[in-house]
Order: structure tokens, then C-alpha cells, then sequence
């Protein structure tokens, strides 16, 4: 949701004043940014006190674009309140537009997304976690780098797009193609099967180390810092929307990745029979590691066995370059 403050502050030239004319004024504060935080706060608890079916708010102030979180009992729905916040809004836009135009999107973010939740790599509370809005960003570019793509970048929606497209934010560039019927349709056939697998299978062997993900141009590109996980923003393209994420929550994700690639490669060379009460497909994924899949546990304590066993075996060697010289003195090798 975004409360648009801009619009309130221009100045209404068509409303009939009659005899009196008041003017509003607030204090003056240092910054905007500081007068956006005090605006959400008292706004979150409005909501907390007085906002009907409004439960859980959370006042979100210290983050990049301060945001109060709430979820509204009636619809089910969460929501997350900005203000002046125009870009997030196209930002959603562009995720509308990317899920109408091939039926396999949005069943395969809903897909991974449950999966992320089922693992806890996702969160409702701010912090070191993948988001949803950078695992569905993630999708976006594993589709696009399909062949043949699945979906077309942003840059290529941009250039389909009309002068009403066109859209300026804040200094940044977000124009792109709004009508569906002007977008070329894929010629890809996979199935979801399959695309759900690859997408591990892409993302448990991709090189974040040092390449980033960028949607705009739907190709691997040199990571301009260090974080962890830079999926660049799709508009204001200085910012990476995966800042947040930790290293040891960006493995724990590459590991869970690799471990459901492996359930659904097992999948693919057995089909369970109709009788059989083991779970499989997406719902082996959902479940806690190891439990859909027993072999998978002792796969991982072999591969750890061997990495001990190789560790103690250097550890020997290490010591066999250590002798002692004609006058007692330790001598250690330095040979690598």
C-alpha cells in the first residue's frame, strides 16, 4: 500500500474557498526521511488502536524506505504502507505484468515461496533472510535465461512501450510495455516439473561469489560489491534489493536448493506408485530435510565422513614433514 504525500501538498486551484480559506502547516523537521518516520508512526498506531481487522503492526521505521507492516483479518491479506514510495508501487505493476503473461509464473513463485516458508529462509520479521520480493525477482531471471525465454527482460519491455508508458520516478527510468495483447507469447514448452527442478538445480550451482542477477537485462553480470546475494533493483539499478541477506542465510539456501534438486532427480528416475504413502513432488520439498527422503541424510553424513576422513588424512601428512635435525630442533617443511 502507498500513501501518495505529494498529491495532498498541491495546492487545489479548482476548490471554491467560499469565505474562509485555511491553510495547514506542519513543524519543520531535518529531513524527510525523518518527517516520513514520525508521519508512519503515528499512522502504525492509528491502526494498532483504531484500524478495524488491522492486527500484527509492526513499525518498520529504520529501514531504507520506512514502512509500516499490518495484517488485515478480514481479507487475510499483509500489507506493507509506504509513503512516497511511487517506485515500490511500479515495482508491484511489473510483477502483475511478468505473472499474466505465462500461466507456469505465478505457480512457480507460489511454489518456491511456500517452499522458502517451509524452510524458514523467509520471514515475516525484518533481518538477515531472503525476502519474497528477491526470491520472485530470482524466478523472473531464472525464466528469462531459459531457451527459449519464458519471459522477456525489462529492457525489451521497455522498447515495446508507448509514449503513455512512458515513466520517470525520482530520476529513474521506469517505463515498460503495459499492454499484454503487444507482448509476444513464448514458444517454451517445459513443464512446471521440470522448471522447478532447473530452478534448483540453476540457483544450488550458480557462482554468487561474483556474478549478480540483473532482470533488466536478464543476464549474469560482475558483482559491483561484496555482498553476499546482489539482485540489482529493477528501477533504481544502484540499489540491490538483497543487501539484508547474510552469507550464512544465502548457503543455507544454496544448500537446501541442492538437497531438493536431488529429491526431485530421485523422482525422476522412480515415480512412486499410487499406494506408495511417501510423499513426493513439491510436497517431499515442504517437508523438514531428511524426512521425505531418509537416503538424503545418509548421502550428507557420507559426503562428511569422506571431508573428515580426507581432513585427518592431511593432518597425518602435515605431520610426516616434521622431523626433528641432528641437534633436536624441530624442523618443519614448508612444502605446500
Amino acid at each position: 500500500m502507498f500513501l501518495d504525500l505529494d498529491e495532498i501538498r498541491k495546492p487545489d486551484v479548482h476548490k471554491n474557498a467560499g469565505n474562509f480559506l485555511m491553510e495547514f502547516q506542519v513543524k519543520n523537521v531535518p529531513s524527510e526521511r525523518i518527517a516520513t518516520q514520525k508521519i508512519l508512526s503515528v499512522i502504525g498506531e492509528c491502526l494498532d488502536n483504531f484500524g478495524p481487522g488491522c492486527v500484527g503492526v509492526q513499525k518498520i521505521l529504520n529501514a531504507r524506505c520506512p514502512l509500516v507492516r499490518f495484517s488485515h483479518q478480514a481479507s487475510g491479506f499483509q500489507c506493507d504502507l509506504t509513503t512516497n514510495n511511487s517506485i515500490a508501487l511500479k515495482s508491484s505493476e511489473l510483477l502483475y505484468i511478468y505473472g499474466s503473461l505465462d500461466s507456469r509464473v505465478r505457480a512457480l513463485v507460489f511454489s518456491v515461496r511456500c517452499w522458502a516458508r517451509a524452510h524458514s529462509l523467509t520471514s515475516s520479521i525484518p533481518g538477515a533472510w531472503i525476502t519474497n520480493f528477491s526470491l520472485t525477482v530470482m524466478v523472473i531471471f531464472f525464466l528469462q535465461r531459459r531457451s527459449p525465454p519464458i519471459l522477456p527482460t525489462l529492457d525489451s519491455l521497455k522498447s515495446l512501450a508507448d509514449a503513455e508508458d512512458r515513466c520517470i520516478l525520482d530520476g529513474n527510468n521506469c517505463t515498460f510495455i503495459r499492454d499484454l495483447c503487444k507482448i509476444k507469447p513464448s514458444g517454451n514448452t517445459e513443464t512446471l516439473e521440470l522448471l522447478l527442478k532447473e530452478f534448483f538445480e540453476y540457483f544450488g550451482n550458480f557462482a554468487f561469489n561474483k556474478n549478480s542477477i540483473n532482470i533488466r537485462q536478464g543476464r549474469e553480470q560482475n558483482k559491483p560489491d561484496s555482498s553476499p546475494l546482489h539482485i540489482q533493483n529493477p528501477f533504481e539499478t544502484s540499489l540491490n534489493i538483497s543487501k539484508n541477506v547474510s552469507q550464512s542465510q544465502l548457503q543455507k539456501f544454496v544448500d537446501l536448493a541442492r538437497d531438493s534438486a536431488w529429491i526431485l532427480e530421485q523422482e525422476d528416475k522412480g515415480q512412486p506408485s499410487p499406494s506408495s504413502k511417501q510423499p513426493w513432488g513439491l510436497a517431499a520439498l515442504l517437508l523438514p530435510p531428511g524426512a521425505a527422503y531418509p537416503s538424503l541424510s545418509k548421502k550428507k553424513k557420507k559426503l562428511m565422513s569422506e571431508k573428515v576422513k580426507g581432513l585427518l588424512a592431511s593432518i597425518k601428512s602435515s605431520s610426516t614433514d616434521i622431523s626433528k635435525d641432528t641437534y633436536g630442533k624441530r624442523a618443519i617443511s614448508t612444502q605446500a
